[in-house]
């Protein structure tokens, strides 16, 4: 499906609908088969990037150009507010929406009445960037640049998990069907699990350059991620198997399971492609 921009994020929304970013300053809204919708922001500087669905219904988004936190809800009323560098974000256990900031070692949240509070880490310039609820009931994000996984409860208390492998540049993550937690490794080729107790497997990808980005849980019980330099999309097995599928265009970046059961890809080159899960 060809979009006019260059799409970055999407997820699937409460209304069926794929939800998904566009780096120009716009969120799109396109059901499988049909035209999208486009919502222009304003200002349109923010550079939208990672998107998810929040407790109360509504998509949440991150600016981390400009610096913004943003809501919409699916008639497409938007809110936003203004947060330093926002990049990941996840529903939370607790009725909230959590962010991380690229900028600044710490951890946001923010509720429903648009209350934030964030969470300083015991690092310096390590760069959170993914985040995702885990299985535990904690918070888990990635150290792009501290080569560690973190874990943050509700109550705000953090652990960081160092890994293995150094300049691993650790970007998604994501729950996996295992009642562990899933992460791919930019700098590294890598694909990582780590499990509540902090123990970390490391799998190398057949391209240690693919540069994977993204990762999600597919309807198939295996994980599915983005290969940016490779253009492919990637699969794990719980047990470790790889393979790869080639896409069309260039730069994949997020991926969602659509509403159809295929996973859709956004391709920063200016598509959503889907592909189908055998």
């Amino acid at each position: 499906m060809l979009i006019d921009g260059s799409p970055y994020g999407v997820v699937t929304g409460p209304d069926g609908a794929l939800w998904f970013t566009l780096l120009d300053g716009r969120i799109g809204r396109v059901v499988p088969g049909a035209e999208p919708t486009l919502f222009p922001l304003d200002p349109a500087d923010g550079q939208p990037t990672v998107i998810t669905v929040g407790p109360d219904g509504a998509l949440w988004f991150t600016e981390y150009a400009g610096g913004r936190v943003g809501r919409i809800t699916v008639d497409g009323t938007l809110t936003a507010y203004e947060v330093a560098a926002p990049y990941g974000i996840a529903a939370g256990p607790d009725g909230a929406v959590w962010f991380t900031q690229l900028q600044g070692d710490r951890i946001g949240r923010i509720d429903a009445t648009g209350a934030i509070e964030t969470f300083d880490l015991p690092t310096e310039n390590a760069m959170p960037s993914a985040i995702t609820a885990g299985p535990d009931g904690a918070l888990w994000f990635t150290l792009n640049q501290g080569d560690a996984i973190g874990r943050l409860t509700v109550a705000g208390e953090i652990t960081l998990h160092p890994l293995p492998t150094k300049g691993s540049a650790p970007v998604g993550i994501c729950a996996g069907p295992d009642g562990a937690l899933w992460f791919v490794e930019i700098g590294a080729g890598q694909i990582g699990r780590i499990d509540v107790t902090g123990t970390v497997t490391e799998y190398p990808l057949p391209d240690r350059a693919a540069r994977p980005h993204a990762v999600v849980a597919g309807p198939d019980g295996a994980l599915w991620f983005t290969e940016w330099a490779g253009c492919r999309l990637g699969r794990i097995t719980t047990s470790g198997t790889i393979t790869g599928y080639p896409l069309a265009g260039a730069e994949p970046h997020g991926l969602a399971v659509g509403p159809d059961g295929r996973i859709w890809v956004a391709m920063e080159s200016g598509a959503l492609q889907p592909v189908p899960v055998d």
